[in-house]
């Protein structure tokens, strides 16, 4: 059973729904191709089958792994950047305590989960390494090469910490390598150090990654409930993958709702959530998007907001700026916890009418109130909805995320499984930097910074 819904009401006004529903004999196709391997990038289109294709085995390996990284960490320091951190941290922060930072290991009961090389600050890496001084730790690198700069810098560093703070042998024990079944550096490395190691399968690009071990063993380690998260995808793909109308399939409708809004002038969207939890979410939701699409001077540009904080900061621009932006916004319909708001005697702050009332309610009506407002503003809304935040629902919604993202690609004549772009500031960097090789750049960008 699938949980999640989709509404396009709110874009009257601004798309005939014809000009939506034009998009179905086109999807249709397009979900042929996914299907059939026949479109643009079909070579990395293992993705789609993950869901049916996770066995008992490998789930039970990642489970025991889990475990016992639970039993002697009080800290798990995920290594890896893009699509090789971004799918596990969305979900570990939609599940987990908002400040689970601050409780006790035992009032967790499994390791803070932590991430290194997804940045290149000296600062940050000097600043966990203070940290896991202190307290016992373990690690996951997630590389299918093993040479991308951000986290095998971080490895190099951490690896040498690790080492140092425990030995070679019970280093080794402490450290999982996910990669290429068969080549790279970190492959390479992994065989001969004795690391254990999970597969990041070759037709599977690192922002589909999160239903491999790149996302399920972190989560694993974080304490869900993994088999429940594929279940939840296994759910969506039985869903998206055979309906072949608008009305039953919600990626159809995702995926040609945002098109026809990008083709009436509207090459701006904003997820919005209204839980701070979700923020990762859109930043996933961010990467999966802006480089799928991103391509040939086109494409839907891809940001996000946290509502109502961002009320206070974006909702102006939202409300009035340039009308080139149309919003998602992410709705949950139940919250984990319960809190109501207390009566006051002297009512200084004027809220007294809400008191009683359960803080969702008031953050609920704020919803309603900002999505009228900026379809006012001529801001068109689409709203994904889930009954509550879970494994199972998330899985859902990942997944729902991907096939509409692969959909929604091939309806703008892009490959949505390379990203040739990346490479661009990789060469610069690297030429500044004197790597060998690169001479005749590293001269050419020098004389271009003087």
């Amino acid at each position: 059973m699938t949980n999640l819904k989709i509404n396009i009401d709110k874009l009257e006004g601004f798309v005939t729904r014809e000009s939506v529903y034009a998009f179905e004999q086109q999807l249709a196709l397009h979900q042929g191709a996914l299907l059939n391997k026949t479109g643009k990038g079909n070579d990395f289109l293992g993705w789609i089958g993950l869901p049916d294709e996770i066995d008992d085995k490998m789930l039970a390996s990642i489970e025991q792994d889990a475990r016992e990284i639970r039993e002697k960490a009080d800290i798990y320091v995920v290594i890896g950047i893009g699509g090789s951190y971004l799918g596990a941290r969305a979900v570990i922060e939609a599940l987990q305590h908002n400040f689970s930072a601050l409780l006790s290991s035992k009032e967790r009961k499994s390791p803070l989960v932590v991430y290194a090389g997804n940045n290149i600050s000296e600062d940050y890496l000097s600043d966990l390494i203070d940290i896991l001084d202190k307290h016992d730790y373990a690690l996951t690198v997630i590389s299918k090469s093993g040479t991308t700069t951000e986290p095998a810098i971080a490895f190099r560093v951490l690896r040498r910490h690790l080492e140092k703070k425990y030995g070679q042998a019970e280093a080794r024990k402490r450290i999982i390598a996910i990669t290429d079944k068969a080549k790279g550096a970190l492959k390479g490395l992994a065989d001969a150090e004795g690391y254990k190691t999970y597969v990041v399968p070759d037709d599977v690009g690192g922002r589909y990654s999160v239903l491999t071990p790149v996302g399920l063993l972190p989560v694993a380690v974080a304490g869900f409930d993994i088999r429940s998260f594929v279940e939840g995808a296994r759910a969506m793909k039985q869903l998206v993958t055979t309906a072949k109308t608008i009305e039953e399939n919600p990626a159809f409708k995702y995926a040609a709702a945002r098109n026809a809004l990008y083709g009436s002038g509207k090459p701006v969207e904003i997820m919005v959530n209204y839980q701070p939890s979700l923020i990762y979410i859109t930043e996933w939701w961010k990467q999966l998007y802006g480089e799928s699409e991103g391509k040939q001077n086109r494409g839907i540009f891809p940001a996000g907001v946290s509502f109502t904080t961002d009320l206070h900061s974006m909702g102006q621009y939202i409300q009035e700026g340039l009308r080139i932006i149309f919003e998602t916004v992410l709705t949950i319909e139940k919250p984990k916890r319960e809190l109501t708001v207390p009566s006051e005697n002297e009512d200084a702050d004027g809220l007294n009418f809400v008191a009683g009332r359960r803080i969702h309610e008031v953050n609920r009506q704020a919803e309603l109130g900002t999505l009228l407002a900026h379809v006012d503003g001529q801001v068109p809304n689409i709203v994904i909805s889930l009954p509550e935040v879970n494994e199972y629902n998330l899985g859902q919604l990942l997944y729902f995320y991907e096939f509409a993202c692969a959909l929604s690609g091939y309806v703008l004549d892009v490959n949505p499984f390379d990203q040739p772009g990346v490479e661009a500031y990789k060469k610069n960097m690297f030429a500044l930097l004197g790597k060998p090789g690169f001479e005749k750049q590293t001269e050419e960008l020098r004389k271009r910074l003087e």
